[in-house]
């Protein structure tokens, strides 16, 4: 036997099997005796083996036929659960979004929570970053919406907000030696080079005293006193940190959200992301 065996041949046989007869099954498949009774004909030639014993009352399986059984009932399983699983649609249109670290908020969370169970057809692929590298793979065609921090929004931008950055320090933190540990986040991030430019600027000598992967990880290097950072004041708010009066005041960063689309599959969660990013 080399051909593959018809699903609907094998549904006839467990449907007598578990019947105990020709009619029956034709009763529960909705089909005539004679259909049922060619359907397990067709299977028994294909199979070249007898897989009921017709002269039992009430039918029953031969040899051949209980070997099979098992294989059956698990091949139409297969069958009914991949057609269950083709016919819902839940996560089939990725949307890939890129955030800056510090822009998964809890807010924004929730709006991803709440748009991903009124369109369960959507499935949200979210990556967190630094902003340059997102703005650089968005640009690649990566993602369909980013929300990057910059020093000023590209002309496609389709919102920008004000972001007021300053210097922070450890709470009670005392006078800094000299040079100046800076906490920074890894080469390539807008913070680090604006340090770095600042305190050229100032005339300091510094040096990179802890670098951090994420914003988590350098807001408690700042809060430990490994060194000062230049951090925006809305997540510094409420840490254990002050701000440090070594610096000036800060020019503000943007933080600006960009899409391919306002509209189809994903237009309504641009205007949701709008609103939480308006609202921070």
């Amino acid at each position: 036997m080399n051909q593959m065996i018809d699903p609907r041949l094998l549904r006839a046989f467990i449907a007598v099997i578990d019947g105990g007869g020709f009619t029956r099954a034709a009763e529960h498949l909705n089909m005539t005796q004679s259909t049922i009774s060619q359907q397990i004909a067709r299977l028994e030639d294909q199979l070249g083996q007898a897989l009921i014993d017709r002269e039992a009352r009430p039918v029953r399986m031969t040899v051949a036929g209980e070997r099979l059984s098992g294989y059956a009932r698990r091949i139409l399983a297969l069958q009914d659960e991949a057609t269950l699983a083709l016919g819902d649609r839940s996560g089939t249109v990725p949307v890939r979004i890129g955030l800056a670290d510090d822009i998964l908020t809890p807010d924004m969370a929730r709006l991803f929570a709440t748009f991903a169970a009124a369109h369960r057809h959507i499935r949200l692929d979210v990556t967190t970053g630094l902003s340059r590298s997102l703005t650089a793979r968005y640009r690649d065609g990566e993602f369909d919406i980013v929300v990057v921090k910059e020093s000023a929004p590209a002309p496609d931008c389709r919102v920008s907000f004000a972001e007021p950055i300053a210097w922070f320090e450890a709470t009670a933190a005392g006078t800094w030696p000299d040079p100046l540990p800076l906490v920074t986040f890894p080469p390539g991030g807008l913070y680090r080079e604006q340090m770095f430019a600042r305190a050229d600027a100032d005339g300091r000598r510094w040096y990179v005293a802890f670098s951090g992967s994420s914003l988590q990880n350098v807001t408690t290097a700042v809060e430990a006193g490994l060194g000062i950072s230049l951090l925006p004041v809305r997540v510094a708010t409420g840490q254990r940190m002050q701000r440090c009066r070594l610096f000036g005041a800060e020019q503000a960063m943007v933080v600006s959200m960009y899409a391919w689309e306002a509209q189809g599959p994903y237009g309504p969660l641009v205007a949701d992301m709008h609103g939480v990013l308006e609202s921070r």
